[in-house]
């Protein structure tokens, strides 16, 4: 069967997000994203053991599970923790067995309140990675997670910053509280949607967070990031697959939409 991809999409891409403690249990979470209608799979390495990080390993997975994948390793991870470059390394070897997204961190290389360096030497070794990735013939997303609300200029020139260091998705969450902030989010997806020249991704957390996610799909968010079910720690403002496509199903209207009458 054919794999089919991240990008090209008419429609927002639904993506499992989840982790696991072993290469078994993440093909199990694999899987059952798979039949719960995910349309791609986003697989955080944190919770692995270094040892079951493997090429075989990786390749076993993305064999089996014939879904786009993308691939993500942040500071919390269980066994590296804020060791940037050893992350990284880890997250090369699910490119080199097949990955077609690999998360690269706005900071990576010099930690940042923004999750965006702009010290040169950081952002020139973030330019070479990406480069060595695509050498690869893995695409990358860049991503910024921040726990504060941003205006729409400020979240644009953001994802654009990410863009000139040659990310191919744009990624940013921030937080979203208030009734301001939450019509501010609605506004920024929409001057994303007319002014990015790629696939971005813009997501909220807090109080209004949910609602900024179930409105994405119809406001130009390329990617959001789903659970196929709950758990006692899953938050609550990730909506499932179903719901997502539910909604998707039924609202009969998407900006992208108005680009093409």
């Amino acid at each position: 069967m054919e794999r089919s991809s991240f990008f090209g999409r008419q429609t927002c891409c639904i993506t499992a997000l989840f982790n696991g403690s072993s290469i078994a249990s993440l093909l199990a979470n694999a899987r059952n994203a798979q039949f719960a209608g995910a349309d791609a799979i986003a697989m955080e390495l944190n919770q692995l053991p270094l040892e079951e990080r493997t090429l075989e390993n990786w390749r076993r997975i993305f064999y089996d599970v014939r879904l786009p994948m993308m691939c993500l390793d942040y500071r919390n991870d269980k066994f590296l923790g804020g060791d940037d470059e050893a992350r990284q390394k880890d997250l090369l070897v699910c490119a080199q067995a097949g990955a077609e997204v690999i998360d690269v961190m706005g900071d990576l290389y010099a930690p940042n309140e923004f999750q965006l360096t702009r010290e040169p030497e950081a952002v020139a070794r973030q330019k070479a990675l990406i480069e060595q990735l695509h050498g690869l013939g893995a695409k990358v997303v860049m991503s910024s997670h921040l726990s504060i609300a941003r205006t729409r200029e400020q979240v644009l020139e953001h994802l654009q910053c990410q863009a000139e260091r040659g990310a191919d998705i744009c990624k940013i969450v921030t937080f979203c509280n208030t009734e301001q902030e939450f019509l501010e989010s609605v506004a920024t997806m929409m001057l994303l949607n007319r002014e990015m020249d790629r696939p971005f991704i813009y997501l909220c957390s807090g109080t209004y967070g949910r609602m900024v996610r179930m409105l994405g799909p119809q406001l130009g968010v390329a990617i959001e990031f789903a659970v196929s079910g709950y758990a006692a720690d899953s938050p609550y403002n990730q909506p499932t697959i179903q719901a997502f496509k539910s909604v998707m199903a039924n609202t009969h209207w998407n900006i992208n939409d108005l680009k093409r009458t």
